[in-house]
């Protein structure tokens, strides 16, 4: 490119188009990140905070239920068949429970599996995840005892071959509910 004098016109100068160039880059960067977002919300917040709020006592209650119920489970995933088998304890035992593995960050890797009692064994259930899960989950297991829901609730990181036992930690911010 040849020199540019001061009398030559302002588009053969290098300047003004380095100037024109970043923001045309800051331009085309903040449409693509507009269309990201609309295109994929997030999921993790919550707009009724004050409804969560109260679903927070709801569930405490469930988790102070199974505590009172004693109750305990070792749970194990097979990663070859993809089957769950939970050996409970405690003073309840209902034909079915519900294992929730929650994601805590994508929600599309939720699982719900329904296990059912074995006949032969009291105390074991059974039942089947479709497909592999690992990492960091909220491990969820619910019961029915009489009309009542109990639940029991903890952070675990699920890797298939290993046992996991759900009951065994103390019971986060239920110290002024048992009284």
């Amino acid at each position: 490119m040849p020199v540019a004098t001061a009398a030559s016109p302002w588009y053969k100068h290098l300047w003004p188009w380095i100037i024109i160039a970043i923001l045309a880059c800051s331009v085309t960067l903040t449409l693509s990140m507009v269309t990201i977002a609309v295109n994929h919300p997030v999921n993790l917040v919550n707009d009724n905070y004050y409804e969560a709020g109260k679903g927070i006592n709801r569930s405490l209650d469930r988790e102070l239920l199974a505590q009172t119920l004693q109750m305990r489970a070792n749970m194990h995933l097979d990663e070859l068949t993809g089957e769950v088998k939970l050996f409970l304890t405690g003073n309840s035992g209902p034909t079915t429970l519900e294992l929730n593995l929650i994601s805590p960050t994508q929600p599309e890797k939720d699982r719900k599996v329904v296990l059912t009692r074995s006949q032969s064994e009291p105390g074991r259930y059974i039942g089947q995840v479709t497909d592999k899960v690992e990492g960091r989950r909220f491990v969820e297991l619910l019961g029915v005892e009489g009309d009542r829901t109990w639940r029991m609730f903890e952070e675990e990181d699920v890797s298939h071959g290993t046992d996991l036992k759900l009951g065994d930690e103390p019971l986060q911010g239920a110290e002024d509910l048992k009284n």
